[in-house]
């Protein structure tokens, strides 16, 4: 797939790189001004304007893909060869399995929505050349051009130009699903096996996910399921729900759906089957807990001192914060900007207390007694710096992943064959996939300063970087007026511990 790009001359390099960093140019009327008329027939040229943009983007994309050519991949047999969920989200010929993870960082979108772009983009220039020129042209929106690409990507180019030369001189006047359903009868008639292979692809994508609701304090928990089996399970809770109803429960029939497949789920009135635990990460800040503020700041900078910790154990009895029964219960000490400085559970923090500084038992010298683990000489993190590394990360930390911290792998940043310490000022969370880019992509830059903030560098030089959850930019200074002295902070204006 690989195209050799024509090599500009130094006077037409500095005027492309002139044009790329000119804004935008969007011309727009003032509303206000425009009839009715005038601005349905505007919102028209919006939408033509955006299919414009989109045919545009996909052939951005494919000249990326064109940079990025699969020869410098981990081959076959190789320790880092990609195998089962390692493997890219969607593959292109003849293009890097790194590239969608590049893409991704360029858009600033997660990786397997920069697969699906590739892979839309690559089916307009192979099997869909006359939608694309009509998407360029701006006479076919961009959400049937869509319909085309998905219903046609699994047929072979011939076919699919087939199909679309029937359906293009009217797809403008189809609804998105009545485009649809026409595809799909003719990918029946002419491409049985194209149908067979999409149903076969959608059961290998079948996941179960849960992410963040609307509704405050909830979660969507959602499967996808063949259509039969997605039918059945809901009109069983539905039946169940209406069951609970009918005996008088006056909750919403929604309220009772959702509990009666939890408990579906969780089955905890069967005792025959293994324990099965769930591990439950509850991040919040003291001084919300204590009623104080909504903002963090748990501890009022560094060091962290016996005097400190006395206060904080002293706070944590009166707010009577305990160990749930089969759980756990550990504390993480940030300073007022959230940057995490130590991990601790009550124990080690009362032992701490009682242990006091070791070379002033005798007085609150403020000498700190707790802070990050230090670093080992060893490959593999220590327990300690593999739980603070996880209490700071929370999650993969490349931009835009947020792979659960239970799946990542901790990695040397500067790589420990290198010189990278096994130190948590040099250690990040990245799930498998990320690892690998890091460890086996050519071009790409990874840089992380002590407090765990991320900088990213594609090959392309996009850069992006993220910082550990919680932890807040400082905020600048204002600036000062000529011949007025620095002001500082009076102590009751510091955060509380």
């Amino acid at each position: 797939m690989a195209v050799v790009a024509e090599q500009q001359t130094p006077l037409e390099g500095l005027l492309v790189d002139w044009l790329v960093d000119q804004p935008l140019l969007g011309a727009r009327l003032p509303v206000s001004m425009l009839t009715r008329a005038q601005k349905a027939a505007e919102l028209q040229r919006v939408i033509s304007a955006r299919a414009m943009a989109a045919a545009y983007e996909a052939e951005l994309v494919l000249g990326l893909a064109d940079d990025s050519p699969d020869t410098l991949d981990p081959p076959p047999g190789h320790p880092g060869a990609r195998k089962g969920s390692w493997a890219a989200d969607t593959e292109l010929p003849g293009v890097s399995e790194f590239f969608p993870a590049e893409l991704a960082v360029v858009l600033n979108c997660g990786r397997g929505t920069a697969a699906h772009l590739a892979h839309r983009a690559w089916v307009y220039r192979e099997s869909l050349p006359a939608t694309w020129a009509a998407l360029s042209d701006g006479v076919l929106d961009e959400a049937r051009a869509k319909v085309l690409v998905d219903v046609l990507a699994h047929t072979s180019p011939a076919i699919a130009r087939v199909i679309e030369s029937r359906l293009l001189p009217e797809a403008a006047g189809l609804s998105t699903g009545r485009l649809r359903a026409r595809a799909l009868a003719l990918l029946l008639e002419l491409d049985a096996a194209a149908v067979d292979k999409r149903r076969t692809d959608a059961r290998r994508q079948a996941d179960v996910r849960s992410y963040a609701s609307h509704l405050e304090g909830m979660s969507t928990l959602a499967a996808d399921l063949p259509t039969p089996v997605s039918e059945e399970c809901f009109s069983m809770v539905d039946q169940l729900a209406a069951l609970l109803k009918a005996d008088g429960d006056p909750r919403p029939i929604g309220e009772l759906r959702a509990e009666v497949l939890a408990d579906l789920i969780r089955r905890p009135w069967d005792t025959s089957r293994p324990a099965v635990t769930a591990r439950l990460d509850i991040t919040a800040d003291l001084a919300s807990l204590a009623g104080r503020s909504g903002a963090a700041g748990e501890v009022n900078g560094q060091p962290i001192t016996a005097a400190h910790l006395r206060e904080l154990l002293e706070e944590l009895g009166a707010l009577g914060l305990r160990a749930p029964q089969h759980g756990s219960l550990a504390f993480a000490l940030t300073d007022a900007e959230g940057r995490l400085l130590a991990t601790a559970t009550p124990a080690q923090l009362a032992r701490l207390v009682r242990r006091g500084c070791r070379d002033h038992p005798d007085r609150d010298c403020g000498c700190p007694v707790l802070g990050a683990p230090p670093a080992t000489e060893a490959y593999t993190p220590t327990a300690a710096q593999d739980a603070f590394v996880s209490t700071r990360d929370r999650a993969c930390r490349f931009p835009n992943c947020g792979q659960r911290v239970g799946w990542t792998d901790r990695d040397h940043v500067l790589p420990h064959a290198d010189g990278g310490e096994t130190d948590c000022a040099n250690l990040c969370c990245l799930c498998r996939s990320h690892h690998r880019l890091k460890t086996f992509a050519r071009g790409w830059r990874f840089t992380m300063t002590p407090d765990g903030t991320l900088t990213v560098t594609t090959p392309s030089g996009v850069t992006r970087t993220t910082r550990p959850p919680g932890t807040r930019a400082r905020v600048p200074e204002p600036p000062q007026t000529t011949g007025s002295p620095p002001t500082r902070a009076a102590p009751d204006d510091e955060p509380p511990f």
